[in-house]
């Protein structure tokens, strides 16, 4: 079977399996939290934490449960980072440095999972499990939370209440990620990922060398990383690390999983809103934005310039032979278009053209499918903000589902896309200018200045993938990457909140004639549209100095 064949099938296997359970879990998801039933364990939760999960919150009251809960994760993980030397099962690794661990809480708490150390030689059993993988299950839920919050404001009127929530967050985490995992992770030690609480392991090569072997919980982490859109890997290597991902299989699944729950929540949003059309239309925008993007990279990895890389087949630098070009492309296109940031192969050895393509993905504002939760609401920001071009073409007022925008809505989603821009830019910018991003370059030229706006895109927008070439871990790097980390995240929740709070408020008018129809293709054009003009006008000048200008001198 030749390669591009076997690309051919492995992508239109993913297709179907995320085709085949669109459906049933964006239903299930749509009844989880539309139930006025609480698990006797779900009971448990709620006394523990003092929360009445019956009480209907404004969307200041949200908006202070995410914030607060989200406050004490940060300080939380960062005290067991901080402490690490005297847990158990430490492993004899040292406490992570302040500026470190402020880096690793704010990244794990806002669902980035940017990297700045080697975890095999970094963390112990306990900072894995109960700290990092803690931060995986709860981070997710927490964009889980705030996108039905959205949803629910499209879908009540004439009050401002968005739901509860404590109970967001909870079931999110217990009917849904927790479950997920558990059989994922199964599957995942079936095909040979590693798990398992041992000490460090002392082996001689065949060369007579001496290599540490680093066990752990790998296959439970593997599990939510992906799932939950998280991407912090067991490994420095990632999910190029054979115990991580050890087969074409693996492989596949860990793709599966980190889609499934952004391709499926479209469906939960329609049902929410009572018209599953209008989220056919969501997902319909950002299957074509995905696909685009693994043809392009896929493309372009096979027609890479060079006689070492057609002698390869193609740019094989950074990549595992387990996988080759198609697998890894797939991979890498999937995990930068949603917030997961894992990678299989290395992105600083991808070519100038297919970097840019990495990076535009994260640059959209991870909407396509976009990480668990965080890919809907941004979509329907965008979805609003296309609304409110159509209605300035024709001069009427626009309407989306049944809801005015006007001045108020669209402020918040002005405000909304302006944030990650403005912080990856002036990021990049401040880096440049005080000699902390050329420092840590590994590259010269315009391949250096792309592993600097690719390291500020990717934690500004919650992504955690890099180009491997970058270094780092320096004290500038963590506290700035860091802050740009938890801006990235929490600052858009507050116009996605605030701008749901306005919608439940308003009365729903009825659709005549001039109204757009939004479940409609000509809508999911126009929406994937708006996407790039938006993104193109905001990210052109800073894509140009880096990787345009890599691939048009190659």
């Amino acid at each position: 079977m030749s390669p591009v064949l076997a690309d051919v099938l492995q992508v239109t296997a993913l297709i179907v399996a995320l085709a085949l359970v669109h459906r049933p879990l964006g239903d299930y998801m749509a009844a989880v939290f539309s139930s006025g039933k609480h698990l006797r364990v779900e009971k448990w939760i709620y006394r523990a934490v003092g929360a009445n999960p019956d009480t209907e919150m404004r969307w200041p009251a949200y908006l202070r449960g995410v914030l607060a809960f989200s406050a004490v994760s940060v300080l939380f993980l960062y005290l067991i980072l901080r402490i690490q030397d005297d847990l158990p099962g430490s492993l004899g690794f040292a406490a992570i440095t302040p500026d470190q661990a402020f880096n690793t809480a704010a990244s794990f708490t806002s669902n980035t999972n940017w990297q700045s150390y080697s975890g095999e030689s970094s963390m112990g059993h306990v900072a894995q499990t109960a700290g990092l993988a803690v931060q995986n299950f709860v981070s997710a839920a927490v964009g889980i939370a705030v996108a039905v919050a959205l949803a629910r404001g499209f879908a009540r009127s004439r009050t401002g209440e968005l739901g509860n929530f404590w109970a967001d967050l909870v079931r999110g985490v217990v009917r849904i990620l927790i479950p997920i995992s558990v059989v994922a992770a199964i599957v995942l030690v079936a095909t040979g990922a590693v798990q398992n609480f041992a000490g460090i392991n002392e082996i001689t090569t065949v060369t007579g060398q001496t290599q540490s072997i680093s066990p752990g919980a790998v296959a439970s982490q593997e599990a939510i990383k992906d799932l939950g859109t998280n991407g912090g890997g067991y490994f420095n290597a990632n999910s190029s690390h054979p115990f991580e991902n050890p087969n074409g299989f693996s492989n596949l699944l860990t793709i599966f999983l980190l889609l499934v729950i952004p391709f499926s929540l479209p469906r939960t949003f329609g049902k929410m809103v009572g018209s599953v059309k209008q989220g056919y239309a969501i997902v319909g925008a950002m299957v074509a934005i995905w696909f685009v993007g693994v043809v392009l990279v896929t493309w372009l990895e096979y027609a890479h310039p060079g006689t070492a890389s057609q002698l390869a087949g193609g740019a094989m630098e950074g990549k595992e032979q387990r996988f080759g070009e198609g697998a890894s492309s797939l991979f890498a296109v999937s995990t930068t278009m949603t917030s997961t940031g894992s990678v299989n192969s290395f992105h600083d050895s991808y070519s100038g053209l297919s970097g840019g393509v990495l990076l535009l993905g994260m640059m959209l504002g991870e909407i396509a499918p976009g990480g668990v939760g965080s890919g809907l609401y941004g979509m329907l920001i965008m979805a609003i903000i296309a609304v409110f071009i159509a209605g300035l073409m024709v001069g009427r007022t626009p309407e989306y589902l049944g809801k005015k925008i006007g001045t108020r809505q669209v402020k918040y989603a002005a405000c909304y896309i302006l944030i990650t821009p403005a912080l990856v830019l002036i990021g990049t910018a401040i880096a440049m200018a005080t000699g902390n991003g050329e420092s840590s370059m590994t590259n010269v030229g315009a391949h250096g200045f792309s592993e600097v706006l690719y390291a500020y895109t990717s934690a500004s927008n919650n992504n955690g993938s890099a180009f491997a070439g970058f270094g780092a871990n320096t004290e500038f790097h963590n506290t700035a990457l860091g802050l740009c980390m938890l801006l990235g995240r929490f600052l858009p929740m507050v116009f996605v909140l605030a701008l749901a709070g306005s919608l439940a408020e308003q009365k729903p008018v009825p659709a005549t004639a001039g109204t757009l129809q939004t479940e409609k293709p000509l809508f999911t054009g126009l929406l994937v549209g708006a996407i790039m003009i938006i993104t193109g006008l905001t990210f052109f000048p800073a894509l140009a100095l880096g990787p345009l200008a890599e691939g048009l001198a190659a």
